[in-house]
């Protein structure tokens, strides 16, 4: 069966950063609902699309169609005393976005004379990434999880 709009996708994946860096990979395989439901990154749904399983795909990604870039805002230096317990490089924080209201998460790069710089873009933010994909299942979505736009089930229901 190939991939086709409104199939439920279960992927085994590596990401690997610009200098061939394994960054992330599968333990279990991930499952997302196929179609511009933006249950993973376009450009892999697009190079996945036809695809069956056993198939594999190589994408390299630009920080724009990844991560984004980093943003400069988003990295704030704060006095420790704001913070609730004592704050540890490595520490993430959230927070609420106050023009969007989103959660953004803060990640605590540095702590020095009790000032702690916190970095709210996403870790991999600014990086090419090269994404390695195999599809290890192919089934067609059910009418609830087209209905909600993401995939339902042992594995599937991420909020």
């Amino acid at each position: 069966m190939a991939i086709a709009k409104n199939s439920v996708v279960s992927l085994h994946y590596e990401m690997f950063d610009a200098n061939n860096q394994l960054l992330d990979k599968t333990e279990t395989p991930i499952e997302y609902l196929h179609g511009g439901y933006d249950g993973i990154f376009p450009l892999v749904e697009e190079a996945l699309h036809g695809k069956a399983v056993g198939d594999t795909v190589e994408v390299a990604m630009s920080p724009d169609d990844a991560f984004g870039e980093q943003d400069p805002e988003l990295v704030r230096i704060e006095d420790v005393s704001v913070f609730p317990v004592e704050v540890e490089a490595g520490m993430m924080f959230e927070a609420d976005d106050p023009e969007t209201g989103e959660v953004i998460i803060y990640r605590v790069t540095d702590v020095a004379d009790g000032k702690a710089v916190v970095d709210g873009n996403h870790p991999l933010a600014g990086m090419k990434i090269l994404f390695k994909a195999t599809v290890a299942g192919v089934r067609d979505a059910s009418a609830e999880e087209i209905a909600h736009g993401h995939v339902h089930g042992p594995h599937g229901h991420h909020h």
